[in-house]
């Protein structure tokens, strides 16, 4: 085990995220942006993407394609984040300040998965 822990417990929470996304689909398809086609396909499709880019940060021949994916799948989120902002349907009765927050945390993610490349 020459890879860093935060390593894989960036592994465990994308694979654990992924997972969610077929447990609790209803949750992930209420946040989409209506003007994105296919709300249940992309949930699952999601979902799939984050379970096998979390796969992928613990081999290491796919380690740095991975994270890679997760950067930009992170940046794609973000049209979630931002749709989630536009109006209190949309924030599916989340505070605003907690979605104000989710933002920057999603550069975090970027950067922390940005720092195994």
């Amino acid at each position: 085990m020459s890879e860093p822990t935060g390593l894989y417990v960036m592994a465990a929470m994308y694979i654990v995220a992924g997972v969610m996304h077929f447990v609790k689909p209803k949750m992930y398809i209420r946040i989409m942006p209506r003007y994105l086609p296919s709300h249940k396909a992309l949930v699952y499709l999601s979902g799939l993407a984050e379970i096998l880019l979390g796969i992928g940060l613990c081999i290491p021949a796919l380690k740095t394609i991975a994270i890679y994916g997760i950067i930009a799948m992170l940046a794609v989120f973000l049209l979630v984040h931002f749709y989630m902002l536009s109006g209190k349907k949309a924030a599916a009765g989340i505070p605003k300040w907690i979605l104000i927050l989710r933002i920057p945390l999603q550069f975090g993610l970027m950067y922390w998965a940005w720092m195994y490349v």
